[in-house]
């Protein structure tokens, strides 16, 4: 499962903003925790 550009706009608002110097962005962040979490793999 993968969220789409849209789907991540519409829950946006709701997560908290990125501080310092990050370089993920918190769409590519959200999918891996959607894959571990549907794989059922280890971290």
């Amino acid at each position: 499962m993968q969220l789409t550009r849209e789907q991540f706009d519409q829950i946006a608002p709701l997560l908290p903003r990125q501080a310092g110097n990050v370089c993920i962005h918190n769409l590519d962040a959200l999918n891996a925790i959607l894959y571990v979490a549907a794989s059922d793999c280890k971290w």
